[in-house]
């Protein structure tokens, strides 16, 4: 997990995550099947990404989320704990992608039971434009603090519906 991502980027020498973890103090643990989804994203976070953060010190870097004010925050910090950056992100512009995600969702697994496979891609078509929708909008609200490539970007998103308040 340590190795260098492909670059699709023009990002600095070191600029990835290499641990992501999320603050049990104001991150409420979810059921087993949201915490075993929580660890999934993180997983596919660590697997490859592309981060790097704007006018700070090169990676690579360990980011913590945590909550504060209805805001999600991005605790940045070098691999030997020093603190680099914290960006707070509203995740208001994100609640109608998410709620329509998670709809989306929904129909989907209620489909693979027993519609057609034209009708299942077709829901899947729409639920990867939404993923896509919300992966753009994050790339839109972190630029200038925190550069991410398209994947890593849907990583993060899958995350942060991860860590959405319902189930």
């Amino acid at each position: 997990m340590d190795s260098k991502p492909s670059q699709e980027l023009k990002l600095r020498e070191g600029a990835w995550l290499v641990e992501v973890s999320l603050d049990e103090a104001s991150i409420a643990r979810g059921s087993p099947d949201i915490d075993h989804e929580r660890e999934v994203a993180i997983f596919d976070l660590l697997e490859n990404n592309q981060f790097d953060l704007v006018d700070k010190p090169a990676g690579p870097y360990v980011l913590q989320l945590s909550m504060a004010e209805d805001r999600l925050v991005f605790s940045v910090s070098s691999r030997d704990a020093e603190p680099l950056a914290a960006h707070m992100l509203s995740l208001t512009p994100f609640r109608r992608i998410v709620k329509d995600y998670f709809l989306v969702c929904e129909s989907y697994f209620d489909a693979i039971k027993t519609a057609p496979p034209s009708r299942i891609e077709a829901i899947d078509m729409g639920r990867k434009a939404l993923h896509d929708e919300g992966s753009r909008l994050l790339m839109e609200r972190l630029e200038g603090k925190i550069t991410v490539d398209f994947d890593t970007a849907r990583r993060l998103f899958t995350l942060i519906c991860a860590l959405h308040w319902k189930g």
